[in-house]
């Protein structure tokens, strides 16, 4: 009887210092399951050393499959590319810092073998994350429920697992330009469970996202899988429009039974507070605009320059 496939998508920008570290943990787990496996390394125009050690890995192992990117597309486009070369039974994507930890492929192989085709991978604690992090990702997953319809599940990561059939609905359906996947493959559908687990310590290296690209990562997943921001600005519009009749009945009784000026500091918070939520609406429209302007340009997501360790699928490419 053949065996099932699992395919591990690992998504690699300058991790020259924790690449054997995890290739040599993740063999040790793939040798001792039930399933077969592939390991697939999508390159992300690592400016280091990172390429060099995926072609040596890939010489040792003709179960290695190294995607090289023309460039740099980001974690988005490396993960989505990864799935679209696998040929698991089950695909699980994961990073190359350790922080997703390869002793869950057992417990998730097992989520497949149950009949499961969606698997969340949510963090119970980060070793890495302080206090402030913490707290915004929460603040976060709460705001995206809001807005969201169906549950998003609270710390739920890059670290995703899916299978065959719910794969093939990403490749085909879910190709947005500007794009999250995470929260794309929480509303699939279809039969969905949850798994928890700790990160660790990064092996080695520091995170890859700072402040200011976390942020822009929520307002990304805002715009793709929410219209709620946009009728925000129905509601902030009516909102003002109050606030202004509240401010002219203040401002006719100040004058005309008071017989008393209005003062022109109240004139000017006024006017700076419309100001505001003027500009804050017209950075959401922005912020919508881009996302359709990237969809209407239909550039790729990805460009691969190179596939090593996979001759059929190189010489077919």
């Amino acid at each position: 009887m053949t065996k099932k496939l699992l395919s591990i998508v690992v998504s690699v920008y300058n991790e020259e210092l924790s690449l054997h570290a995890f290739y040599d943990t993740v063999s040790e787990v793939l040798q001792n399951l039930t399933w077969d496996y592939e390991l697939i390394f999508v390159n992300d125009g690592s400016r280091d050393k990172s390429l060099d050690i995926l072609k040596d890995l890939a010489g040792q192992n003709k179960k290695i499959k190294v995607i090289d990117f023309s460039r740099n597309y980001g974690h988005e486009a490396a993960m989505i590319a990864g799935i679209d070369h696998a040929k698991g039974d089950g695909i699980v994507c994961m990073d190359a810092d350790l922080q997703h930890p390869p002793h869950m492929l057992p417990a998730i192989v097992e989520q497949f073998e149950d009949g499961y085709d969606v698997v969340s991978l949510v963090r119970e604690a980060n070793a890495d994350n302080g206090i402030f992090h913490t707290l915004a990702v929460k603040a976060f997953y709460t705001m995206m429920n809001m807005m969201v319809q169906g549950s998003l599940e609270e710390n739920a990561s890059d670290f995703i697992a899916v299978s065959a059939r719910a794969a093939s609905v990403l490749r085909s359906d879910y190709r947005e330009k500007v794009r999250f996947l995470r929260g794309y493959v929480q509303l699939l559908g279809f039969r969905r469970t949850r798994l928890t687990y700790e990160a660790s310590n990064r092996v080695a290296g520091e995170s890859k996202y700072n402040f200011r690209q976390l942020f822009k990562l929520a307002i990304t997943s805002m715009c793709t899988l929410s219209d709620a921001p946009l009728r925000f600005g129905f509601h902030c519009g009516v909102v003002t429009g109050l606030f202004g009749l509240l401010v002219l009945i203040y401002t006719l009784y100040q004058n005309h039974v008071r017989h008393v000026g209005v003062h022109n500091a109240l004139l000017i918070i006024v006017l700076c507070f419309l100001s505001a939520v003027m500009m804050i609406l017209i950075g959401v429209l922005g912020e919508y605009m881009s996302v359709l302007l990237a969809e209407v340009k239909d550039r790729p997501i990805y460009l691969v320059a190179d596939i090593i360790g996979d001759e059929e699928e190189r010489s077919a490419s």
